[in-house]
């Protein structure tokens, strides 16, 4: 098997915050993230494929394909805009790291295999030098 990835960038605003808690329960639990106001990050997306190349073009997936996908089905949508609100397929749910790696998964997945001999294996998330998320469906 053959692992192939791209990464994307985006930034984006968003808040930790569950609607059925006290302001004092959200800060206790998210902290800063918490802020009513919302924060940033400047987001790295890394989504990886795994397949046995095509014998008539080498490629588990055409790289520009993966950036194409990735970057019209979830960068153009997200970068820049308030998690929280601007995205429709986030609206209702919590914007963590966790969240986030799994909607993405759900858009991806079927249209990577339309034009892939191979399948998503792993979607990155990193949200700061520190923290980042894996999810392998």
């Amino acid at each position: 098997m053959v692992y192939i990835s791209r990464k994307e960038f985006f930034n984006a605003a968003h808040k930790l915050h569950n609607p059925s808690w006290t302001k004092e329960e959200n800060e206790a639990c998210f902290g800063p993230c918490a802020n009513e106001y919302y924060h940033g990050h400047n987001f790295e997306l890394t989504v990886t494929v795994v397949g046995i190349p095509n014998p008539e073009t080498g490629f588990v997936i055409d790289l520009k394909k993966l950036g194409t996908l990735t970057k019209t089905l979830i960068v153009d949508k997200i970068d820049h805009k308030n998690l929280n609100m601007d995205v429709d397929f986030l609206k209702g749910k919590m914007t963590s790291c966790e969240t986030l790696v799994q909607e993405f998964w759900k858009i991806l997945a079927p249209e990577i295999e339309k034009v892939s001999t191979g399948k998503l294996f792993k979607i990155t998330l990193q949200e700061t030098h520190k923290n980042y998320v894996e999810y392998f469906g």
